[in-house]
């Protein structure tokens, strides 16, 4: 069955910590089209000039404006130590995990009392998966490294021969990572060894960084490539089960044709949704993997899921909520434009997304108006939802917990 048509997807902005050349100055704050971004493949950026937007100022908020509960917060190091990517933090038996990426990695109570930390002299670039008593991450040279949660000793290190630029998924005794290459490789969690390797087509060029596998049930990993496709894995024997196109591209140029799927696929019940860079919105039911509809999107980040809608920060700064059911847009809050913002997730009764100011914006679910805010230190990477907990990484090392109010 072919897609839906859909209609064209201009190029879009994209924040400066993808960029290939050094950095926008701090107080212009700008965002760059994706001629300016680090780019993976044979392609080269160097002769393209970057399109710059002036973030937009902060609105101005109604009293009595919302805010969030500090819980605790800590540093692991510099912003120049950290890679943009995905610092991701994880929780375990109530300990919260996370890795810098000068190599070392971090254990905390609930509290906030500091357990362990060790030095891995590992380049450290995807964030922390902690379970079933292992914390694992990937690194630049292509090692995924398990350490013992309870005290951070390393269990088992294996090369995969490709950078890590995601969390790996951790389940069923296996330990799940792809490789910037488009190498999908299973690792036993308890020896090291390696289970099996499946190999997804790459694009010529494709955006620096990959989306996480997720699982889907018990026995089966959905992994999401660069080139607007997505694949059902067996969790225990790598066989494939099915894939699917779910993003199309439109332009003339290699530069306008890119469709990765950074941010990872979400499920929910049967359905999966997917997004991608210049690309759209996908819902798809997963069973038979008919597509349900389709709406222009284009974001490098995951997306979130509340009161019967998928929400999406897209690459321009705009945040769009679309009922899950019909695909129809609910709401549009354009009023962040530009401002590189995080992933969105829903905390309580508010959608919470981050911005490269180091603010916490704190929208109302129903109809889109940010209702509050909050201020952290740095520039925001990667927002995370366990319990009622908000877990906090910032492009400087920073890390905070939050509650609602």
């Amino acid at each position: 069955m072919k897609l839906p048509t859909v209609s064209a997807v201009k190029q879009a902005s994209l924040p400066t910590n993808l960029m290939s050349w050094s950095s926008a100055s701090k107080t212009a704050m700008a965002l760059v089209t994706v001629s300016a971004l680090v780019l993976t493949g044979c392609g080269s950026s160097k002769d393209f000039k970057p399109e710059v937007h002036k973030p937009s100022k902060l609105p101005t908020l109604t009293a009595p404006a919302q805010s969030l509960g500090l819980v605790w917060k800590d540093s692991i190091g510099g912003e120049d130590k950290v890679d943009p990517l995905r610092p991701q933090l994880d929780v375990l038996n109530g300990n919260v995990y996370a890795a810098s990426h000068s190599g070392r990695v971090y254990a905390w109570d609930a509290a906030g009392k500091q357990l362990w930390q060790v030095k891995t002299k590992q380049d450290i670039t995807s964030g922390v998966t902690a379970a079933d008593g292992i914390v694992v991450f990937g690194t630049g040279k292509g090692a995924v490294v398990a350490l013992d949660a309870q005290d951070g000793k390393v269990r088992w290190s294996r090369s995969t021969g490709a950078s890590i630029l995601s969390p790996a998924l951790v389940s069923g005794g296996r330990v799940v990572a792809l490789g910037n290459d488009g190498t999908v490789t299973a690792t036993d969690t308890t020896s090291g060894q390696s289970v099996w390797t499946y190999d997804i087509p790459m694009p010529a060029l494709s955006v620096r960084g990959t989306s996480a596998p997720v699982l889907f049930d018990d026995n089966t990993v959905i992994v999401a490539g660069a080139s607007g496709r997505i694949y059902a894995l067996d969790l225990a024997t790598g066989v494939p089960k099915w894939e699917r196109r779910v993003a199309v591209s439109a332009g003339t140029s290699e530069v306008q044709r890119l469709i990765d799927i950074d941010g990872d696929p979400l499920v929910s019940g049967r359905q999966l949704y997917v997004v991608s860079y210049q690309g759209q919105l996908t819902a798809m039911n997963i069973d038979n993997q008919q597509v349900n509809w389709i709406v222009d999107a284009s974001s490098l980040k995951t997306p979130a899921e509340g009161l019967g809608n998928i929400y999406v920060s897209t690459a321009e700064g705009k945040i769009l909520a679309i009922d899950e059911q019909t695909g129809k847009v609910a709401w549009t809050q354009d009023s962040l434009a530009y401002r590189g913002l995080s992933n969105p997730v829903v905390l309580g009764r508010y959608l919470v997304v981050g911005d490269q100011d180091g603010y916490l914006h704190l929208i109302e679910q129903t109809e889109g108006k940010i209702v509050g805010r909050v201020s952290t230190s740095g520039a925001v990477s990667t927002l995370r939802v366990v319990g009622d907990r908000l877990l906090v990484n910032s492009a400087k090392g920073n890390l905070s917990i939050w509650q609602a109010r």
